[in-house]
């Protein structure tokens, strides 16, 4: 038996997009790495975010093998003698995605603590070859992440169609455990790197700039390595393992859609999501090597560009796609491509929407500036709101998109093509996620690259280009949150379904007490998750906060410049810390649906996914913009509003953004996770539930 071009083509892409990603890596590594000072700083976060990962995964690793053993023993003790099979096949397919999920995560890191230092050397030669070379290092992670995504599925498929020889439209529901298993390990990579970032952000600010009145990344504060060391493995190792995750889940749910259109479209309709996804690799390369700052231009404007040709190069891959792939009756490639347009518009209102809320030029953001003048009460209370009111625009936008393309999928007159339209709209807004996931990198590494020209005590003028650049960074990291978002949302809805068929559900009885209780409990999972890991971060905080405290007490030349800080203590206490603290609500959001399932059976568990994943969109927009709106209100009276540093409004801002860090950087971010962990965990487990 041999594979059609179709069936190779996204493995061919993903392999070439891998060796087009070592472009990109070569030309970071041949970069100037700086002066002696720069390269001082550098090693020691690069040091630090390699000891946090060590421990990090390895815990992570013995809980992913204890999963996938009991998933296997699960099945074959429950499911006859063909359920052992099944486990096998699940279960490696699990660990594979495991594997994968991990090891973005550890490129992440890696290509992000070689490029700050290089971005920070490149700020000499000025902003745009700053501009390129922290986008082109995020492009790495970008392109490694998307690519891997793409060869494990399509390595799994192959394999079981060409060495085991099964059915076409079984294989996607074997390939259910590859994103679990990218769900599972993205859930504690967020979460551990999410409490350690916040943790030491957190720590840093309250002593450093509150107590003891010194800038952002002074060389003095015992805290700062410890800050840029979260930058990576938070921002950069954390959201890698979570966008590879995103990529994945999506994917599968869509393949497994595909096979309810088997007869219609055959194998095109399974592997359409992997060809669209594959395309869209493509289109981010380019839009990459868009993005130049002219003379006078602000980066921003540079990096929009790349993205609007990278979305005009994705709707012609689209109508491309779905003219070859899904063009059947009642001209449905037509309506197939509207829908994924309709997916593609979604992101980009996601964006703007975004922007808008956390944007310093607009209203919600000078509201919260406006409001800390009056007092720091105030000022949480301003934000607070804003990040309520901030989900309406949200919500509505999910439902027109769901709405729209669901009956773009009706028009075709296809069995299922409603379900299938949301798929493709779907695709067509994660199609972007190379170029978006290139800009989320950005920030990180501009962040790091700043830190690292503050403590070498660089020129006045470098100093400008990478404040320049890390206020550009702050925007795509919001932009970024917004868009993961709104793809969750649209995702979730997505799985959902991919759940009802793999179940045989038609509906679900709200008025069933076992659907009634099994939703109410996905709620309350939500929060409570939620709550474990705010937490997490403010006592891991006040352990850090204690100790910048003790040094500043015990060791009176810091302050005065003749004594150099214990940056390694306060390393290895944000370690520990974030590590202990990420286990339970780790475990809490795994445990949780397995329970609802074996106590109340397969309709209570979708009950807990429908709500589950309603509240926890609306809660992930809410934590998002509301800390991202915290940030650059201080910000925004930071360049002069209000008083500007040092003032009563600036100090007020500052609580608001130390009450946003672990809004926005953690418990968000987390929850994106969260959502989809309850849809592949439920996929891969159903056959448990039944």
């Amino acid at each position: 038996m041999t594979a059609s071009f179709i069936e190779l083509f996204s493995p061919v892409v993903a392999i070439a997009g891998l060796l087009y990603a070592l472009v990109f890596w070569a030309q970071v590594k041949a970069a100037p790495d700086g002066n002696a000072a720069m390269h001082k700083v550098a090693d020691a976060i690069s040091v630090g975010a390699r000891a946090f990962i060590r421990r990090q995964y390895k815990t992570i690793a013995i809980l992913t093998i204890v999963v996938g053993v009991v998933m296997m023993v699960a099945y074959g003790l429950t499911g006859g003698p063909d359920g052992w099979t099944h486990g096998v096949r699940v279960g490696t397919a699990f660990l594979l995605g495991s594997f994968f999920s991990a090891l973005a995560g550890v490129v992440s890191m890696v290509v992000a603590t070689k490029a700050n230092q290089k971005t920070a050397a490149a700020a000499k030669s000025g902003l745009n070859a700053a501009l390129q070379m922290a986008l082109r290092a995020g492009t790495v992670s970008a392109i490694v992440i998307t690519a891997m995504s793409l060869l494990g599925i399509s390595g799994l498929y192959l394999f079981y169609r060409l060495f085991l020889n099964l059915p076409i439209e079984s294989i996607p529901d074997l390939i259910i455990g590859y994103g679990f298993g990218a769900s599972f390990v993205a859930l504690f990579a967020q979460l551990g790197g999410g409490i350690y970032t916040k943790a030491a952000d957190v720590g840093a600010d309250l002593v450093g700039k509150i107590e003891a009145g010194i800038p952002e990344d002074d060389p003095r504060n015992p805290a700062v390595i410890a800050d840029l060391v979260g930058d990576n493995v938070g921002d950069c190792a954390g959201r890698g393992a979570d966008l590879f995750e995103s990529i994945s889940a999506e994917n599968i749910g869509a393949m497994i859609l595909g096979v309810a259109l088997f007869s219609t479209f055959g194998l095109k309709g399974i592997l359409f999501p992997l060809i669209l996804r594959s395309l869209g690799l493509v289109a981010t390369i380019i839009g990459v090597y868009c993005v130049k700052a002219k003379k006078d231009e602000l980066p921003m404007k540079a990096l929009v560009r790349g993205y609007w040709v990278t979305t005009f190069i994705t709707i012609a891959a689209l109508w491309v796609t779905t003219k070859t792939m899904l063009d059947g009756p009642n001209d449905s490639a037509f309506w197939f491509f509207l829908a994924g347009v309709i997916g593609i518009l979604t992101s980009v209102a996601f964006v703007y929407i975004t922007d808008y809320y956390t944007g310093k030029q607009y209203r919600p953001v000078r509201a919260i500036a406006q409001a800390s003048t009056t007092g720091h009460a105030t000022n949480i209370i301003a934000g607070t709101a804003i990040g309520m009111e901030s989900t309406g625009l949200s919500v509505l936008t999910v439902c027109a998109a769901l709405f729209g393309s669901y009956w773009c999928g009706l028009q075709t007159g296809i069995d299922g093509g409603g379900i299938y339209g949301t798929a493709v709209a779907t695709m067509g807004m994660l199609a972007m996620v190379g170029y978006v996931l290139a800009m989320d990198m950005f920030g990180p590494i501009t962040d790091n690259a700043g830190g690292i020209v503050e403590m070498s005590q660089a020129s006045e003028e470098i100093r400008n280009v990478t404040d320049e650049l890390d206020a550009t960074g702050n925007t795509t990291k919001a932009l970024t949150k917004g868009y993961a978002v709104g793809s969750a949302a649209l995702a979730a809805f997505l799985l959902f379904s991919a759940y009802l068929q793999e179940t045989h559900l038609t509906g679900v009885d709200l008025a069933k007490p076992e659907v009634f209780v099994g939703s109410f409990l996905g709620a309350m999972v939500v929060f409570f998750f939620t709550s474990l890991t705010i937490r997490a971060v403010g006592k891991a905080a006040g352990v850090i906060v204690e100790e910048v405290r003790r040094q500043f007490r015990e060791k009176k030349g810091i302050m005065a410049g003749t004594e150099d800080p214990d940056y390694a203590a306060a390393v290895d206490i944000a370690t520990k810390s974030a590590l202990h603290e990420m286990i339970l609500p780790g475990v809490t959001a795994v445990a949780s649906p397995i329970i609802i399932g074996l106590l109340f059976g397969k309709e209570a568990v979708a009950g807990l996914l429908m709500v589950g994943t309603i509240v926890g969109v609306l809660l992930a927009c809410y934590l998002n913009n509301s800390g991202g709106a915290w940030d650059n209100a201080k910000k925004y009276i930071e360049s002069g509003a209000h008083g500007g540093k040092k003032s009563h409004a600036h100090q007020a801002s500052v609580t608001g953004d130390t009450v946003g860090d672990p809004f926005k950087d953690t418990a968000g971010p987390s929850l994106h996770v969260l959502i989809k962990l309850f849809s592949t965990l439920t996929l891969a487990l159903a056959g448990l539930f039944m």
